[in-house]
């Protein structure tokens, strides 16, 4: 039984329909003749492929992407911010979190006198820890408040900053917003802490905003590092760096096959914003995933005819992962020697376990990680995969595993029986 991944479908969450016509009709535009398809889905497929070449998918289709797309990312951004202005030619697509990381530290890496260091949370999930390799900057980690519902503390990015500049150059500070693997949203007051903190520091803010959209907790809402930097007024929004990205493969739409997103570049240099987009060009997402990205920037509206199927649909997912997030707290609750903070958004948890010492030493004899060790009997009791927290960094002395809880309910609460069921045992075995 997996759960480690975030792979909306492969957990047997539904697709979105009307992603899936308006894809169908692109892909074979004879469609736009059947009477299965909506109206609505055969409009947005016609005014799609009348700026494609050719009118199909096949072709390079550049200004589709290049032009298009950002024109109607911006307009998303501008609906979404209340109104703060964003300029397409800063909008760039890519294919994969990693081509975008990886590109964005590219562009700020030396080697002299120092490398350049970049503030990472811990935990962060792994694609941080691959990307800022092969960028060849160094990684500073901060950690993440886990007794305060893994908060962000400004002065634990002091300490992060003050220790990181002993041995590299500190550049660029990521924040990971919901969370992942942790499952927090930032409140507001932390976001402003965070960018007068980037201010007085001249750091590069890497806002990752890909689970945006998966906002559930009760009194927390998502906010844009955008939209409250611009709300701060002149001395920030003229001055402050800022690198946000998005996909439509971690929120509800969960198109993971198509990996398509964007990212938008506040305050940054044309010349450096020239350089990133023949970086990232090679790495466009398919004219598939822009198509997918197309219809999530602006879908149905009020009085079209998908538009309540669409809403219902979409509103079914997110209800579904705040109904499974509660369980997952709940059972939790129950289990001696696991303690789950609560989860405000995205679709990942990050439970922390008691490892009996027994346990930590008979992982060290075999080589593991003691969390790791955990994960491994588990899933060969069990048959349940479980992400090791070791793998995503974690407080010294502390262990932890992710999940997802993307499941749908009955054979979640499946899993967390047989998660309830084995710790009781393991430390029955090992204590």
């Amino acid at each position: 039984m997996k759960c480690h991944i975030g792979d909306l479908y492969g957990m047997g969450q539904k697709p979105i329909t009307f992603v899936q016509q308006v894809a169908a009709i692109c892909a074979y535009p004879e469609l736009l003749q059947s009477a299965s398809m909506p109206e609505d889905s055969k409009r947005k497929a016609q005014s799609i492929l009348q700026g494609l070449e050719g009118f199909g998918i096949g072709g390079y289709n550049l200004s589709y992407i290049s032009y298009s797309i950002p024109e109607k990312v911006a307009k998303f951004i501008e609906r979404r911010d209340g109104g703060i202005p964003s300029n397409p030619r800063n909008i760039v697509t890519y294919h994969g979190a990693t081509l975008c990381i990886r590109s964005v530290m590219g562009l700020v890496a030396t080697n002299e006198p120092l490398k350049t260091g970049v503030l990472v949370p811990v935990p962060h999930y792994p694609v941080y820890t691959n990307a800022l390799v092969l960028a060849d900057v160094v990684k500073v980690p901060y950690q993440l408040d886990e007794g305060n519902d893994w908060v962000l503390d400004v002065q634990e990015l002091r300490r992060a900053l003050q220790e990181g500049r002993e041995h590299c150059i500190p550049k660029v500070l990521c924040i990971i917003n919901p969370g992942n693997p942790t499952g927090q949203v930032q409140s507001r007051k932390c976001i402003e802490d965070v960018i007068r903190f980037a201010a007085e520091e001249s750091l590069l803010l890497f806002a990752d905003e890909v689970l945006q959209d998966l906002v559930f907790g009760a009194g927390h809402d998502f906010h844009s590092f955008k939209k409250v930097l611009f709300e701060m007024g002149p001395k920030y929004s003229s001055r402050v760096q800022l690198i946000s990205c998005f996909s439509i493969s971690q929120g509800f739409i969960g198109e993971y096959g198509l990996s398509a997103g964007c990212i938008e570049y506040v305050n940054i240099d044309p010349l450096v914003m020239d350089c990133t987009t023949n970086t990232i060009t090679p790495g466009h997402p398919t004219v598939l995933g822009h198509i997918a990205m197309d219809i999530l920037m602006a879908p149905p509206l009020p009085g079209d005819p998908s538009y309540h199927s669409f809403m219902e649909e979409k509103q079914r997912t997110i209800e579904s992962l705040a109904e499974n997030a509660r369980l997952m707290e709940e059972i939790f609750c129950q289990v001696p020697g696991i303690y789950c903070s609560p989860i405000r958004g995205s679709m990942y948890a990050f439970p922390r376990i008691d490892i009996p010492e027994k346990a930590v030493k008979q992982a060290q004899e075999e080589g593991m990680e003691p969390d790791v060790f955990f994960c491994y009997k588990l899933l060969e009791e069990t048959g349940v995969i479980l992400a090791a927290g070791s793998a995503f960094g974690q407080a010294e002395g502390t262990y932890h595993f992710r999940l997802t809880f993307l499941p749908p309910k009955k054979k979640l609460k499946t899993i967390l029986q047989s998660i309830k069921d084995f710790q009781k045992k393991f430390l029955e075995e090992y204590s």
